[in-house]
């Protein structure tokens, strides 16, 4: 694969979603990366469901062209592989917890020290250091911890969200971090230690209901699929049993809706209706005003008539629907990608178009399909490895 990133090694030392999602999206730039899994089970991520051949939706959507290598750190020559890898590396990821990577050597302060120019992304639960340092941090356990559940769901029910966002965020913000001390090395030859925290990562995103609730010291409302503080903004459901999700957050917008949607104009200086905190807090009264009209459309009608009115909606679909999605379908963001097993699922192609560089689907690696040919990278005799499997250090 050819990319930005083409000729930068990235070793990672990675599990489930976090690490492996920020050096698949490495990948996607180009970048070699190299996932060193544990010899016999893997990344207990390739187990998490069978919907993509031999591995799990999330194994598949994370792991897309990397190369796996297995190894047994618990052994002298698995760390002496680990060791040869690290200095062809230009970035090491790692996800074990920090006592962990402090006792095999690979936590921050000793890969440093040894290679100035080396970058070094750690992604721990809940940071080194504190009284939850050393505690498990699966994804639904920081959502909880962020106030992420209590946000999220409505009335007195609360709810997870429907994918892994705490291990996404701490994915995201580590492959942003790379990817500025690779350009930081570039102008100053200095490699850089990053280290980063699920519970963190997490905490910046919800930053704005928690400013919310210190200004005003009120919590905002669990409103469903319906926002908290904006109205109407949430899903309706028409005559035919379709839905549409309205997004109405200005006055023209609403004037619009009123006069050339719903033919009332009379909703639109009705005086429980006049501004965003008016239409918020006679909410029912609001949704019943509109309902009297949706009940008697379908989906397609509505959505065509908010369309030609210039007011923000869009259709309710699951996610088969957004398989079949037109825009999608239109765009061409589609590609089949070769998983373990045989099959070969459809996958989106990463969000960016460049104008230099293109992006073509590489296989999800089977656990240790790479090992021999990184032996032998590495300088590793046939022989030499060989004994190595054979005493199961790989």
């Amino acid at each position: 694969m050819t990319g930005p990133l083409s000729g930068v090694v990235v070793v990672s030392l990675e599990q489930a979603v976090a690490v492996p999602y920020a050096s698949r999206l490495l990948a996607d730039l180009g970048a070699r990366v190299i996932k060193v899994e544990r010899v016999g089970g893997g990344d207990f991520a390739r187990h998490y469901d069978n919907a993509c051949g031999e591995v799990s939706s999330y194994f598949a959507w994370t792991n897309v062209g990397k190369e796996s290598i297995t190894l047994d750190f618990k052994q002298p020559e698995g760390r002496e592989v680990l060791a040869k890898l690290i200095e062809r590396a230009d970035v090491v990821l790692c996800n074990l917890s920090p006592a962990v990577g402090r006792r095999i050597g690979v936590d921050a302060e000793t890969l440093c020290a040894s290679r100035p120019d080396l970058i070094v992304g750690e992604l721990s639960g809940y940071g080194d250091g504190g009284p939850y340092s050393e505690r498990k941090a699966y994804d639904a356990l920081v959502q909880s911890e962020a106030g992420l559940i209590e946000l999220t769901g409505e009335g007195e029910v609360t709810a997870r969200t429907g994918i892994s966002v705490a291990d996404i965020s701490g994915g995201v913000h580590l492959h942003a971090a790379v990817l500025a001390a690779l350009y930081h090395r570039q102008r100053t030859g200095e490699g850089t230690a990053l280290r980063l925290s699920l519970l963190e990562s997490l905490a910046e995103w919800v930053q704005q209901p928690l400013l919310y609730a210190t200004g005003t010291g009120r919590i905002p409302p669990r409103a469903g699929a319906h926002h908290a503080s904006i109205a109407p903004y949430g899903p309706f459901r028409c005559g035919d049993g379709g839905t549409v999700h309205l997004a109405v957050q200005n006055e023209p917008q609403w004037t619009r809706l009123c006069e050339r949607v719903l033919n009332r104009a009379d909703l639109a200086i009705d005086p429980r209706f006049t501004t965003v905190a008016s239409r918020v807090e006679h909410r029912q009264a609001l949704h019943a005003e509109l309902h009297t009209v949706f009940d008697g459309m379908t989906a397609e009608g509505l959505l065509a008539a908010l369309d030609a009115a210039d007011v923000p909606a869009a259709r309710t679909r699951d996610v088969l629907g957004l398989a079949e999605h037109p825009q999608l379908a239109a765009r061409d963001r589609w590609r089949e990608v070769p998983v373990p097993g045989g099959a070969s699922p459809r996958m989106l192609r990463p969000p960016v178009d460049a104008t230099h560089w293109s992006w073509s689907p590489a296989p999800v690696p089977r656990l240790g399909q790479h090992t021999g040919a990184i032996l032998s990278w590495l300088g590793y005799d046939e022989g030499r490895a060989r004994k190595l499997r054979e005493k199961g250090a790989v």
